[in-house]
């Protein structure tokens, strides 16, 4: 039988790679769902080459633009972000591929896991403001999570077959991003179009910047924490430029396993909707005689200080990963805006961090208050 999955986020890096993988694979996935906020181009011709069952567009501004196009084809149309939550939940889907950008993948990935559906998560941010929650929940109603950032996902791949082997450490590897070899003097320079090429992986404009900061990682890192349930000081940070080493686990005895393969996210993404198979591909194979060498260094938190601010929130955790995560979305903006500079990022969530109400034990709604107040008070300071 086929996989019918819904794919929030379908307009963006990760929803895109999805549907080729989809395509790839006609007789063993088909598209239930598609949403987005606001490319209601890109929506629209999605839906018309996939014919799902229904689709979302978040901005309800595009709503009869999106009605108009599909209303002669068998796709219900819906509109805003409660609608996006709702249709995780229909009965037709099988899997949902969170894709969504920031904070705003929680509610519909509660939604789904309460519904009983298979997660395969590329939205970290879920796990970074709520990651108890989400396990605990995920765990009640027996849901997998499988991971989708390649990170994640070499980790998860390292520990099949592995049962109740103690993990010792997980190494993360980041790219460094493209100014790992750069000095504070050159980082004060540091543009949004240069902090937008990354030198290794193909990623959207928030993601991207994320990686420059190392923040990305910082994100991975809380994340990782909930997935494998290991603390802080067993997660390290390798930088590794070449991003062919995915990440490693090292378990008790001192061995190591590490994921390896071409920076190619479609790898990940199919191996999640695939799991526990793996189906065959035609995507480009990895050719040790290109890389005669491959390199790992020790992360700079001086000069990439978001790195050690998501430790701190990780081990202070309760609400603190969420306002963490908050107030790098609103720097991130502000940066793209060209409102602050590169180092100006880190200055701004770590005050917000100080600024804001800390909660030990947060409920749902906690997370909510402490988003909104986080970005208020982030933004209170551009």
């Amino acid at each position: 039988m086929q996989k019918r999955i819904a794919i929030l986020g379908s307009t963006g890096s990760i929803g895109t790679q999805a549907l080729e993988v989809i395509s790839r694979n006609p007789n063993k996935f088909e598209v239930e769902v598609l949403t987005a906020q606001n490319n209601v181009d890109l929506l629209i011709e999605q839906s018309l080459k996939h014919s799902p069952n229904a689709v979302v567009i978040g901005n309800e501004l595009y709503y009869d633009r999106i009605k108009a196009a599909l209303e002669s084809y068998p796709i219900k149309v819906y509109c805003g972000a409660e609608a996006i939550a709702q249709v995780t939940t229909f009965d037709s889907v099988d899997m949902v591929l969170t894709a969504m950008v920031g904070f705003s993948g929680l509610k519909p990935t509660i939604e789904a896991i309460r519904a009983g559906k298979s997660i395969a998560l590329a939205n970290k941010e879920t796990l970074v403001v709520a990651g108890e929650m989400i396990m605990k929940e995920a765990a009640a109603k027996r849901v997998s999570i499988l991971p989708v950032d390649s990170e994640h996902s070499a980790i998860f791949q390292c520990l099949v077959g592995e049962g109740n082997n103690p993990i010792e450490k997980i190494f993360l590897t980041a790219s460094g991003g493209p100014f790992r070899e750069r000095g504070l003097k050159e980082l004060e320079m540091v543009t949004p179009d240069e902090a937008l090429r990354h030198p290794n992986w193909c990623m959207g404009p928030k993601i991207t910047i994320d990686s420059a900061t190392l923040m990305n990682k910082g994100l991975e890192v809380i994340e990782a924490r909930w997935l494998f349930g290991v603390g802080p000081d067993e997660i390290k940070v390798v930088v590794h430029p070449q991003s062919i080493i995915h990440s490693m686990v090292q378990f008790s005895d001192g061995s190591i396993k590490a994921q390896m393969g071409l920076p190619d996210m479609r790898l990940p993404i199919q191996y999640a909707f695939s799991y526990p198979d793996r189906f065959e591909s035609d995507f480009e194979r990895f050719d040790f005689f290109k890389y005669p060498s491959l390199t790992f260094g020790q992360p700079n938190t001086k000069f990439f200080r978001n790195l050690a601010l998501a430790y701190e929130a990780l081990r202070k955790g309760g609400n603190w990963p969420c306002i963490l995560n908050a107030a790098n979305e609103v720097a991130v903006e502000a940066f793209l805006k060209e409102k602050i500079g590169f180092l100006q990022m880190p200055e701004l969530i770590e005050r917000t961090l100080g600024r804001s109400t800390f909660i030990k034990e947060p409920v749902l709604e906690d997370y909510f208050n402490s988003d909104l107040q986080a970005r208020r008070v982030a933004q209170e300071q551009i």
